[in-house]
């Protein structure tokens, strides 16, 4: 299969939160295709290592490996990332807005966890979206923007209701990126969504050092972006070892059907819908 015309020898791929996970993953699947790539995280060791690793499988060597300290919640470090960038490497084909932190909080806790997800999370897409798709689009060539949202974003799981909200938020966003770039005249630019399944990263583990069997490895997941990029997908959805594609269809059906039916707010989780959910998930058809 082909690649995305973006994912091309000597095009530049620029990703945040790419010190670690999927970022990393995404950063060294590039680079070992020829690319040129610009890592963007948090300034630290761990940055410093990760653009390492990448230079050590850059088939075009470490020139065309750049790190650069950035904090995706100010609008200013993305702008100063834009610019070494450019001027590094002439060009950005792949802008991936990956960049990620949890916890947040419920509704009524936490609010300082609460702004620090919604500035990283949701912000840092925003940001980077504003920053580079001006100038992505005045190339007038083949490029894409992909965004990393999460399923719980899309089904809003009781818990940390604030990195749903940044999440959902994502999803709003990419959703109005494609469609204004697909009204573009002449835009060469595409838009993806990568919703990962359960995938075993640092900011997952929550300690752990072995991978959980459901889980997937960030190199599955990027290797699920490729193939959803080839093929034009703008929802790239991605399962794991334990959660198929039908059942996450049909989770994301009956969230849906929660405003269509008036049933009580995430009813998944409701004692009184508890049966009714579960022969949902078994039904031969989903009507």
């Amino acid at each position: 299969m082909a690649n995305h015309p973006a994912l091309s020898e000597g095009r530049v791929a620029v990703i945040t939160g790419a010190s670690g996970g999927i970022g990393l993953a995404a950063a060294r699947r590039f680079a070992t295709m020829g690319m040129k790539v610009c890592l963007a995280d948090l300034s630290g060791e761990r940055l410093e290592a990760a653009a390492a690793d990448v230079a050590a499988v850059a088939s075009t060597g470490k020139d065309s490996v750049l790190a650069v300290p950035t904090d995706v919640a100010s609008l200013e470090q993305v702008q100063a990332l834009k610019d070494r960038a450019y001027s590094a490497f002439g060009e950005v084909a792949v802008l991936m807005n990956n960049a990620g932190t949890a916890p947040g909080g419920g509704p009524w806790d936490n609010i300082d966890r609460w702004r620090r997800v919604l500035e990283v999370n949701l912000w840092g897409v925003i940001n980077g979206v504003q920053t580079f798709a001006p100038e992505m689009l005045a190339q007038n060539t083949a490029g894409a923007i992909v965004n990393t949202g999460s399923k719980q974003g899309i089904t809003c799981p009781p818990g940390d209701t604030a990195y749903n909200v940044s999440k959902a938020g994502v999803k709003a966003m990419t959703e109005a990126l494609a469609h204004s770039l697909r009204n573009e005249p002449g835009a060469l630019v595409s838009a993806h969504l990568l919703i990962p399944g359960s995938t075993f990263t640092g900011m997952t583990s929550r300690g752990r050092t072995e991978k959980p069997p459901g889980a997937w490895t960030p190199d599955q997941v990027v290797d699920m972006l490729l193939d959803g990029m080839a093929n034009g997908d703008f929802y790239i959805l991605c399962p794991d070892n334990e959660v198929t594609r039908d059942t996450d269809n049909r989770r994301i059906l009956w969230a849906a059907r929660d405003i269509v039916e008036n049933r009580p707010a995430l009813s998944r989780w409701h004692p009184d819908y508890k049966e009714t959910f579960e022969r949902f998930l078994k039904a031969p058809e989903v009507r």
